[in-house]
């Protein structure tokens, strides 16, 4: 087990792919059958090459904020500068067992307990930079996205893509049972939320802002461009942020996972990055709107890179990443929290 503070530059790799050449025969007509059998072998080489392939291709043809470097750079200093020093200052956060995401890249899915609106920028702080660069959260359209100012602060900080509460637009395309996902919990946005609106933090009639983004999907849609959810992200080679219980917990206990990000791992065949969240309920209960004075500690506990065993539903799979979550709370709460506090509990 090791604690990892520092961030690592970013390692970019890239594969080449070399395609098997065809020698040409002596006569013209063997010349044209092995031309002939060569473009056939060529043709079923590229309709059996894996998802990857096609992601990555996707990943160069779509031009948007979530592949853009400049977006990249300014979520850096967001991030980076300001939103990381800040939690990192009124927090004493402990990163463990960092080391277990070498291998990781390209896209895959962040699953952690929630309890705080310090969770994503917590996860945001601890992932290596390479991985937390292109990092994407799921937020309530009706409230991040409804006015133009929170909208850019939500996609500045957190990469945020929309997503409708209580609609089937909340569960990514082709994934029955997907879970909502959550607002990415930005202290100063969490503020603002409870101060407007204290029992939900949604609006209750759409505005102006809100019918636009509903028209802009709708073009996309009608001029065949995708449209962003968790699952297109994935396809795209892009990293996605899940919280599977659907809602932030009341005082730290952890509730059934939905399966939806179990579906979708297997779905789009990408791994899954279990992490445990300890303490945040306690330096920032839900209910608050700023985390609790005197720098209480808070733990990030990374787990191995998970996949669906075969045969595996989703419903089996979800259990198996709560039992894995759980099992890092266990292992690491009385390390962060002191012997006082030696298991969070969970709900049966």
């Amino acid at each position: 087990m090791t604690v990892a503070r520092d961030e690592r530059p970013d390692e970019t790799e890239q594969a080449a792919e070399a395609e098997p050449a065809s020698s040409a025969a002596a006569s013209p007509s063997a010349a044209s059958s092995s031309s002939a059998a060569a473009a056939a072998a060529a043709a079923d080489a590229r309709a059996a090459r894996p998802r990857r392939d096609a992601v990555a291709r996707a990943a160069v043809d779509v031009k948007d904020r979530f592949s853009s470097r400049g977006h990249a750079m300014a979520r850096y200093v967001a991030q980076r500068v300001v939103l990381k020093p800040t939690i990192w200052s009124i927090t004493s956060v402990t990163v463990i067992d960092r080391d277990r995401l070498k291998g990781v890249e390209g896209g895959f899915i962040v699953v952690a307990n929630h309890s705080s609106h310090l969770d994503a920028p917590l996860i945001l702080g601890a992932l290596p930079r390479r991985l937390a660069r292109y990092l994407a959260t799921g937020a309530a359209a009706d409230y991040f996205f409804d006015v133009p100012w929170r909208r850019k602060l939500t996609e500045l900080f957190f990469n945020a893509f929309p997503v409708q509460r209580g609609s089937s637009t909340a569960t990514p395309a082709g994934t029955p049972g997907s879970p909502t996902p959550q607002a990415p919990g930005a202290v100063a946005a969490a503020a603002a939320a409870a101060a407007a609106h204290p029992s939900t933090g949604a609006t209750a009639i759409p505005s102006a802002a809100r019918r636009k983004a509903a028209a802009k999907v709708a073009a996309r849609r009608r001029a065949g461009q995708p449209t962003v959810s968790a699952r297109s992200l994935l396809e795209r080679g892009y990293p996605v942020l899940v919280f599977p219980e659907g809602t932030r917990s009341k005082d730290g206990t952890v509730a059934s996972f939905k399966p939806g990000a179990a579906a979708l791992a297997a779905a789009c065949d990408v791994p899954i990055i279990p992490l445990a969240l300890i303490g945040a309920h306690i330096a920032h209960p839900r209910g608050s709107s700023w985390p609790r004075p005197g720098r209480l500690p808070v733990g990030v506990a990374f787990g191995d890179p998970m996949r669906p065993e075969p045969g595996e539903t989703p419903l089996d799979f979800s259990a198996r990443l709560r039992a894995e979550i759980l099992r890092l709370k266990d292992a690491n709460t009385a390390r962060i929290l002191g012997p006082e506090h030696p298991s969070e509990g969970a709900r049966p």
